[in-house]
């Protein structure tokens, strides 16, 4: 019985069931996302992120102990120097596992298992999804009123500079300019009220 036993054994022995790993886990970080069936992907996920989180910490130690798993130098390099850096500030969760549907030949479950930070399309819509949060759209709003309101005040006073510019001195243009200024002080004193109120 496998009471407890959470390993899924992949219809494998054991030493081809760790080779299998070590390939997949090099191909891994050689190509940064390989298409496998799902149960394998989720075997491999288990396998490889103790090995990224190793990597994080660049010392000879956790080098030879993360070459006993891969031995693959090249492999090695990369997981240390490139991938290393990309998945500093991480804490987990390096890889993403997304179901692709049904093999044609024996229908098994296909997925595609990548590293979190080299998928460049799915990085730039979340940076354009956070950008966008309620609390901008509700900011954007309040810019929106004060926007309707700055040009109205602009169009009052570009009206009354209008009337003081025309070059007739007549006397119903000076009129005008002094009807729209005792109008342009009762706003105010009636927006004090309305706020007093």
């Amino acid at each position: 019985m496998r009471h407890g036993n959470k390993t899924n054994h992949l219809g494998r022995t054991h030493s081809h069931r760790d080779a299998l790993l070590k390939n997949l886990a090099i191909s891994l970080i050689q190509y940064k996302r390989i298409e496998t069936t799902l149960a394998k992907a989720k075997e491999l996920r288990k396998f490889v992120e103790p090995l990224i989180t190793k990597a994080k910490s660049d010392t000879t130690h956790s080098r030879r102990t993360v070459f006993s798993y891969l031995q693959d130098k090249e492999s090695i390099k990369t997981l240390f120097g490139e991938i290393a850096e990309k998945v500093a500030t991480r804490n987990g969760g390096y890889t993403r596992i997304i179901k692709l549907g049904n093999r044609f030949g024996d229908n098994a479950e296909t997925a595609l298992i990548e590293l979190v930070d080299y998928n460049e399309a799915l990085l730039t819509a979340v940076e354009e999804k956070t950008t966008k949060t309620r609390r901008s759209r509700r900011g954007g709003s309040k810019t929106a009123a004060t926007t309707e309101t700055t040009p109205v005040a602009v169009a009052d006073e570009s009206s009354a500079e209008v009337v003081e510019e025309t070059p007739a001195a007549a006397e119903p243009a000076t009129e005008e300019v002094a009807d729209a200024t005792p109008a342009e002080d009762e706003t105010p004193a009636s927006e004090e009220d309305k706020k007093e109120a």
